[in-house]
This record gives C-alpha cells, sequence and structure tokens, in this order.
C-alpha cells in the first residue's frame, strides 16, 4: 500500500471522463470555478507521477477522454484502481453522460467532428465511443447525464457534488441500487429496503419502477413503510448540519433492494424531495434502471449488453 504524506494530509482528485460532447469540458470549467485546479488531456502515464509529490493546496481535476496522447480502456481501468488504492489520494470518477440522441444533435448543430471518426458521420465516431467507455462508466462514483441538462443545470451538479468547504455547502447524493450488484462506492450512509413488500410479484406493477405513481402506493401501503422512512428521513435530515459542520462537502445515501428496480427507487425519489424541500442540494441516480438503458440501448443496436 503506497505510503501517505508525513503530515497525514490527503490529496482530493477528481477524475472527469465521459463520452465527447456530453458536457466533459463544461464540467472541468464549473470544477475551476469552484477552486479546483484543473488539468486537461494529461496524458495517462504521467498522472501518478503528477501525484507522487505532497499534497497541493486546493483539490485536483485531471480531464480523461479519448483524446488523451495514451487513452486506453484498460489503461484507465488501471489508472483507476491505482489511484484508488492510494492512501495519501481522495480520489473519485466523475463521468459526464448523455444518450446517443443528444451526443448526435450537439454534434449537428456545432458541426464539430468526432476525434473517433473525422471523416464519418459523427454518429459513428460516438457509437465507437460509447463501446469503449462502457467498463469505465461502471466504475463511476458519481454520474451525471445530461441529455435534459443546460450548462447552468450542469454546473449546478457539479456543485452540489464536488464544492470546497471554501465554495458552497455540502452537497448530498440519493443512490438506489440492487445487492445482486454490490454496493456502489462511495457510500456514507446505506439502508436496506428488501424487508418492504415487493412489487415485483405483482404482474401489473413489475415492469414499472419505482418513480411510477402505482409502484409508490404499493410500497407505500406496507404497514411498516411509514416509521422506516419518517425515521430514515429524519435521521438523514438531523445529521447533515453535522457532517457539513465537521467539514463533509458531500454526503451519499443509498437504499438497495434486491433487483434495484421497485422498492429502493420509490424510497429515494422520495428522501431526495424531503430534502430538496429541506433546502439542501440534492441529487438522486438509480444506478440499476441506468444499466437497463444502457442495456436496451445497445440491444437495439445489436451490440449485447454491457457487461456488468
Amino acid at each position: 500500500m503506497t505510503e501517505g504524506p508525513s503530515d497525514g494530509r490527503t490529496q482530493k482528485l477528481v477524475l472527469v471522463t465521459g463520452p465527447s460532447g456530453a458536457g466533459r469540458s463544461t464540467a472541468i470549467n464549473a470544477l475551476e470555478d469552484l477552486g479546483y485546479e484543473v488539468i486537461d488531456n494529461l496524458p495517462l502515464s504521467l498522472a501518478p507521477r503528477l501525484l507522487d509529490g505532497p499534497p497541493l493546496a486546493r483539490p485536483l481535476a485531471l480531464g480523461v477522454d479519448v483524446r488523451n496522447r495514451d487513452f486506453g480502456t484498460d489503461a484507465l481501468l488501471e489508472l483507476i484502481d491505482g489511484l484508488s488504492r492510494r492512501i495519501d489520494l481522495d480520489t473519485q470518477v466523475l463521468y459526464i453522460d448523455a444518450d446517443e440522441d443528444s451526443l448526435v444533435r450537439r454534434y449537428s448543430e456545432t458541426r464539430r467532428r468526432h476525434p473517433l471518426a473525422p471523416n464519418d458521420p459523427p454518429a459513428k465516431g460516438i457509437a465507437a465511443e460509447r463501446d469503449l467507455l462502457v467498463a469505465i462508466r461502471a466504475q463511476a462514483d458519481v454520474l451525471i447525464d445530461t441529455s435534459g441538462l443546460g450548462p447552468n443545470d450542469l454546473r449546478s451538479e457539479i456543485e452540489s457534488h464536488f464544492a470546497t468547504r471554501d465554495s458552497a455547502g455540502m452537497g448530498v447524493s440519493v443512490t438506489s441500487f440492487s445487492y445482486k450488484r454490490g454496493l456502489p462506492r462511495g457510500m456514507d450512509l446505506v439502508f436496506d429496503c428488501r424487508f418492504l413488500r415487493n412489487p415485483h410479484w405483482e404482474r401489473e406493477l413489475r415492469g414499472l419502477t419505482g418513480r411510477d405513481e402505482a409502484v409508490d402506493a404499493y410500497v407505500a401501503a406496507d404497514p411498516r413503510f411509514e416509521d422506516f422512512y419518517t425515521r430514515i428521513r429524519d435521521l438523514v435530515i438531523s445529521l447533515l448540519p453535522a457532517y457539513s459542520e465537521a467539514g463533509k462537502t458531500h454526503l451519499s445515501v443509498g437504499f438497495g433492494c434486491t433487483g434495484g428496480q421497485h422498492r429502493s427507487v420509490m424510497v429515494t425519489e422520495r428522501l431526495a424531495r424531503a430534502l430538496a424541500e429541506a433546502g439542501w442540494p440534492v441529487s438522486s441516480r438509480h444506478r440499476e434502471l441506468e444499466r437497463r438503458t444502457e442495456a436496451g440501448r445497445a440491444a437495439s443496436e445489436g451490440k449485447g449488453a454491457p457487461g456488468p
């Protein structure tokens, strides 16, 4: 294991990646405005040497995409793994994504050439890049889909996740997930929803998600739900000021169930709304729903589902 600096300090590091056109440059600029020292398109092989010295006075953000000189999926995965193991680094992977239609539209509007297909229609390069990044996307600590976001919306999302003590208040993210696929990385608080009755066993609800009113009503009708949710909501809201006063800039809350489609999604949606109403900057993510969207898109394009 790598030794940390003698004074015990850690260097905060954010690796920013994602498909071209999704908003990575906007995210990098937002981090710079938050006080991060930003280096874009640094060759992957130079990143470990850059971080070998003592911690910088400011958090650091490194922009990485297919334009990097020695970019490769395996090389980036190896870099992420190596940096995550270092005790002198507090490393997060920020993945900026967008659906294929949005990426094609943005390239059409700007008339830019895609770096992987400079002499072909952008759609060809977009498809190739998405294939390259499937495994990287799965390693994301924070994933932001910009398909329906404008630049200012993306900046707000970045602020909610990465604001420092000197730049803004603490942000909160709430994530739903399936226990079958393991805990998401970087969770601070995790709660198990598997004791609640499962909409999966109701034929008319099986194909829906926790975002649908019918599923919300079904789960909420469980006699154990109200006490569980109320206690969790009040606990989280009561803890947030203490975490903020302790210097934490971001808190991650996770809810898990068997498939990550119904119960955990429903509770995540409810808590995110409650925290927003309480005045906290909050974002929500549904890991398994995102995976299913990716799998469906890949299947429709004849590429097969992305790996686990």
